[in-house]
């Protein structure tokens, strides 16, 4: 675990280890040929994000340079400045009182906006990539991101954790063991159906892989 620098108590920087989320991965089932983790219900999901303290302060860091926040402190860019950030993704982009876009951050950080409503019917899947590029294209390349949208529980929540899953080849679970780590976070039901349908197709497709790579 490494401490990162933080601005008036807005971000700071236990960083997640993932090796320390492995317990949480042996649960499974295991076959002659094939292995697969078991992918928690909806329900079960719910009682482990109830489960966790209720404390987040307008940033936190969850992975190494990547800060997780609301609304407050996208719009606070000196102290975005201060912590260094270089990638704004916001979950929230052109929503009421959401400030977010090129302009506003003007050519010294790079902005990628998601228009997403925080409804169980929105559907945020088709984002889940083109996301997690952005944020691994960031991290790859020396910078420090910062994902919000407008409480930062829920939306922005969602697009880290595919970030987790799809770069990091985390489970769903570990991944929110890992955010809860440092904040709380409650994405909703249909947010939560999607990342399900996630954790499937990269498990599915990393098992596909197994079997091409062994025949």
């Amino acid at each position: 675990m490494t401490d990162r620098k933080s601005s008036s108590g807005a971000a700071t920087g236990v960083i997640c280890d993932a090796q320390d989320l492995e317990p949480e991965r042996e649960k499974c089932v295991t076959g002659d040929s094939k292995r697969k983790w078991v992918i928690p219900s909806l329900q079960e999901l719910e009682e482990v994000l109830h489960s966790a303290p209720r404390s987040c302060r307008h940033g936190d860091e969850v992975w190494p340079n990547l800060v997780l926040g609301d609304m407050f402190m996208s719009h606070d860019k000196f102290g975005l400045y201060q912590l260094g950030i270089t990638h704004v993704l916001n979950a929230s982009h052109g929503k009421l009182c959401c400030k977010g876009s090129d302009d506003f951050y003007g050519t010294t950080v790079k902005y990628y906006g998601v228009p997403a409503n925080d409804l169980p019917t929105f559907d945020l899947s088709p984002y889940f990539y083109p996301a997690a590029e952005f944020i691994h294209q960031a991290l790859t390349s020396g910078g420090r991101v910062f994902v919000h949208c407008a409480v930062g529980v829920s939306r922005s929540a969602a697009l880290v954790l595919a970030y987790l899953m799809i770069h990091h080849h985390l489970s769903l679970l570990s991944s929110i063991h890992c955010v809860q780590q440092k904040r709380w976070i409650f994405p909703n039901r249909g947010f939560l159906r999607q990342l399900i349908g996630l954790d499937q197709k990269l498990q599915d497709d990393a098992l596909n892989d197994g079997i091409r790579a062994s025949s």
